[in-house]
């Protein structure tokens, strides 16, 4: 009777061994490193959708905007939609340099009448002006101080829109405050219109009275990163009106150069606020930058 063979396992050597686990930490960091690209992958995907989303919702429509919608957006909205102005400038202006670059050897020395852009990225425009609005009721002037740090009441029924000459370019308009966005120096200006109508069928001595003395001011304040605001120019009169007069009219305007930085906000206020007419063509205020 023949009895099966039996054969023996070699278990496998430690040089083996070394070589499986090697090849073992191979595949597993191949794998960990698979897994972290393809969760990166995902990451960027989705980030990059997020992007896009942003871009095509607020980056174009803020550079298609008009800018008095700017008033009513936040400041980091603000901020952005600057950003994204500043960066589409810069590209166009590297783009127009680069195309001037290697077109500009070709054309004749009599021809190389070409302006380049202004480099530093900034806008070629900053400056605001913005008209009187005529109030229906008295919310266009505002008491805003009751300290004494403020004097005369703000006015904050400006025309934002581009309607009659207001414009705003680099420059915000928030609660009847101008918004400085470039550091500079700025020139800064105001006229206020005043009107007197007399009252027909007022009595003699409270028409008297009445018109005998009108003290008006002009104040044009800044608000920066310290707490109290900073009067920056005032211009006062006195005015007597004659009671056979129809109307007196007086106006008041004022100017200077000031050192803005981001972010400081400029408004105007005003005494007898009741005597303010806000026609656009007589009270205005605005700032453009100088250098």
């Amino acid at each position: 009777m023949t009895m099966p063979s039996t054969r023996t396992v070699k278990s496998p050597s430690v040089s083996q061994l070394f070589w499986m686990m090697v090849i073992c930490m191979v595949l597993l960091q191949v794998l960990l490193q698979a897994l972290s690209m393809a969760l990166t992958y995902v990451y960027f995907t989705n980030e990059m959708k997020q992007l896009q989303n942003k871009y095509s919702r607020s980056g174009i429509s803020c550079l298609l905007k008009e800018e008095e919608d700017s008033w009513g957006s936040t400041e980091e909205e603000n901020r952005y939609c600057l950003q994204a102005k500043r960066e589409l400038y810069q590209l166009i202006e590297e783009v127009t340099l680069r195309t001037f670059g290697e077109t500009i050897s070709t054309v004749p020395e009599k021809q190389r009448s070409i302006n380049f852009p202004p480099r530093g990225g900034k806008p070629q425009r900053v400056a605001a002006h913005i008209t009187g609005m005529t109030r229906k009721s008295s919310s266009a002037l505002i008491p805003i101080s009751k300290d004494g740090k403020i004097l005369g009441q703000k006015i904050e029924s400006w025309e934002s829109s581009k309607k009659g000459h207001s414009f705003l370019s680099y420059v915000h308009l928030r609660n009847g405050e101008l918004v400085i966005q470039e550091e500079g120096l700025y020139y800064i200006y105001s006229q206020t219109y005043f009107r007197f109508k007399e009252v027909e069928d007022t009595p003699k001595a409270v028409s008297k009275d009445r018109g005998r003395n009108k003290q008006m001011v002009q104040y044009i304040y800044k608000y920066t990163t310290y707490p109290d605001p900073i009067m920056l120019m005032k211009s006062a009169r006195n005015s007597c009106w004659s009671r056979d007069a129809e109307y007196g009219l007086y106006s008041i305007y004022q100017g200077g150069l000031f050192e803005l930085k981001e972010n400081d906000r400029i408004f105007v206020s005003v005494t007898n606020e009741n005597l303010v007419d806000l026609d656009q063509e007589a009270s205005f205020f605005g700032a453009f930058l100088i250098n």
